[in-house]
């Protein structure tokens, strides 16, 4: 009885860093993230309450997940009826979250654990808002897919006010009140990377070596990353609407001056005008901007649709 009165006392006069986790077949790396993270525990001046996210696993992370909440009454967890995603499991955990500050990590160890200590004491301080890290590096990541990524950063923050860190991790720690101005933005259409850094706030990076995962494999495919870009894109920028609005006038200039052209030859010469494939090469061009144009505004429509609808971001089967 003693025992339990003590370590009562402990939670209620220390800070609590709750550690957001989201996880999707994660059965190989749950056991080694918990184990790495009570590692670091004794250089983290805080306690720390796990709330991992299952979306919709279908291998036996729900069951682990289960078992580690027996084990640990500061192990929580909340499993989805579907997969929704990533950013929805963000979400749930920032909403189930009740800690002081509020950690998120990845579960496969690519983010650091030792640098957890460092980043909560610089927050605790009161001279950060928040603190994140960033790849100082890619190495291990295929050629083609860190050229993307960094094309990605690179015009992202060209054509939205709101600037992303390139190489940024949702790895970071952060303030209540920051978690809060998060959790106001309750849109459906989610892109956490640009969430993080449009509510503003102080925040530093800290930079670190890239690292495989330490067991299992990412779920995050390149067609999948190419999606997750699209939607950060529609979400912070309207420069896209912009371009096929010029690609208009310039087409709609072009076709004027074209017909001014064939008027006047037609005149000079006094003859029909030749050049049926110059013609098909025109109707062909145009015809693909108009595709492209109603593309790009369909994916906007897209969005629109689906904010309309106001479904929920995520729906829960268990909670613990």
């Amino acid at each position: 009885m003693g025992v339990d009165i003590k370590n009562k006392r402990i939670e209620q006069n220390s800070d609590i860093l709750s550690l957001i986790v989201p996880v999707h077949n994660e059965e190989d790396t749950i056991e080694i993230f918990y184990k790495a993270i009570k590692n670091v525990a004794p250089k983290i001046n805080a306690l720390i309450h796990f709330h991992f996210i299952d979306d919709g696993s279908t291998d036996k992370t729900l069951d682990l997940l289960r078992q580690l909440a027996q084990q640990d009454n500061n192990v929580h967890y909340i499993s989805f009826s579907r997969n929704f995603g990533k950013e929805a499991g963000l979400y749930a955990g920032l909403q189930q979250a009740d800690g002081d500050y509020v950690a998120v990590m990845d579960v496969d160890l690519q983010d650091p654990p030792e640098l957890l200590p460092e980043m909560l004491k610089e927050v605790q301080s009161g001279d950060w808002d928040a603190v994140g890290t960033r790849r100082a590096d890619r190495k291990g990541e295929a050629r083609i897919r860190s050229w993307f990524s960094t094309q990605f950063y690179k015009w992202m923050n060209k054509i939205s006010q709101t600037q992303l860190v390139d190489g940024a991790r949702d790895y970071r720690v952060m303030t209540r009140q920051m978690v809060d101005a998060i959790l106001s933005l309750s849109e459906n259409q989610r892109f956490s990377k640009g969430i993080f850094t449009w509510v503003g706030f102080k925040t530093k990076y800290i930079p670190f070596e890239n690292r495989e995962r330490v067991a299992g494999q990412t779920s995050w495919s390149f067609w999948s990353l190419s999606k997750y870009a699209v939607e950060g894109i529609v979400s912070f920028s309207t420069v896209p609407l912009t371009i096929i609005t010029l690609l208009g006038f310039l087409s709609f200039g072009i076709s004027i001056l074209s017909a001014v052209f064939i008027v006047i030859r037609a005149l000079v010469h006094n003859n029909s005008v030749d050049g049926w494939p110059s013609m098909v090469t025109i109707m062909l061009f145009i015809g693909g901007i108009q595709l492209l144009s109603l593309g790009v505004i369909g994916r906007y429509v897209a969005a629109i649709f689906l904010e309309t609808k106001r479904r929920p971001i995520f729906i829960t089967r268990e909670e613990k």
